[in-house]
């Protein structure tokens, strides 16, 4: 005699039909072929990868030329000895500099801070190679420019009164080299053509704090206004 389960009796938990399979032999199976699946797209991307990373990881730039190739202005000079030069009139820092001996006079100036507004940059010639003891005059537009003295030459240097002394464009450290001007004298000169603009002749000087008739009547013949 057989005992059958009537269809409205609960079944035990492990109980299957006959011939059906586990379920969970079906998903680990299924697992299996998308863990194969899935490596294989790895090893593909891998090696294409491998193949085109150098001309990827290249970062592309837009400009044409970098700026560090431009020339500078003291591109001219190299190293080796080293002369004096003295520049003043209209640039930002007139003063005696240090420059390579194959400076050019665009290096002085730019060692000066460059020009200023009302210079008269046609008034040099920028491409002129420097000489020690050479004093550069940078005059303003509209002014003509001192004469050159002879290259080489340090006449100028020994000798004030062969150079009169531009007021308009000379430096404290030029005007320190007339007789009878000091430090103080020199400031008070700059500091009235600062305020005034320019001398426009020799006896203006009288109006300059610390100066007389006596003391001009010895910076005659040493200074000019142009």
């Amino acid at each position: 005699m057989t005992t059958q389960l009537r269809t409205s009796e609960p079944r035990p938990p492990d109980f299957r039909e006959p011939g059906s399979a586990p379920r969970w032999r079906i998903g680990v199976g299924a697992a299996v072929v998308a863990a194969l699946v899935l490596f294989g797209v790895l090893v593909v991307v891998s090696a294409l990868r491998s193949g085109g990373a150098a001309v990827s990881d290249v970062p592309l730039t837009s400009g044409s030329t970098p700026a560090t190739s431009r020339p500078t202005a003291s591109a001219s000079a190299s190293a080796g000895p080293t002369v004096f030069v003295h520049i003043l009139g209209r640039v930002r820092k007139p003063g005696l500099y240090e420059v390579a001996g194959t400076a050019r006079a665009v290096d002085v100036v730019a060692a000066a801070g460059g020009f200023q507004n009302d210079a008269d940059q046609a008034a040099l010639n920028l491409a002129r190679t420097v000489t020690d003891g050479e004093q550069i005059v940078v005059p303003r537009v509209g002014e003509s420019p001192p004469p050159l003295p002879p290259a080489g030459s340090d006449s100028s240097a020994s000798d004030p009164g062969t150079a009169p002394v531009d007021l308009n464009a000379a430096d404290e450290a030029a005007l320190e080299t007339l007789t009878g001007v000091g430090p103080a004298t020199a400031a008070a000169i700059i500091a009235w053509r600062d305020e005034h603009g320019r001398f426009e002749s020799v006896d203006d000087l009288l109006d300059v704090t610390g100066i007389g008739e006596k003391k001009l009547q010895k910076l005659r013949d040493g200074v000019v206004v142009r």
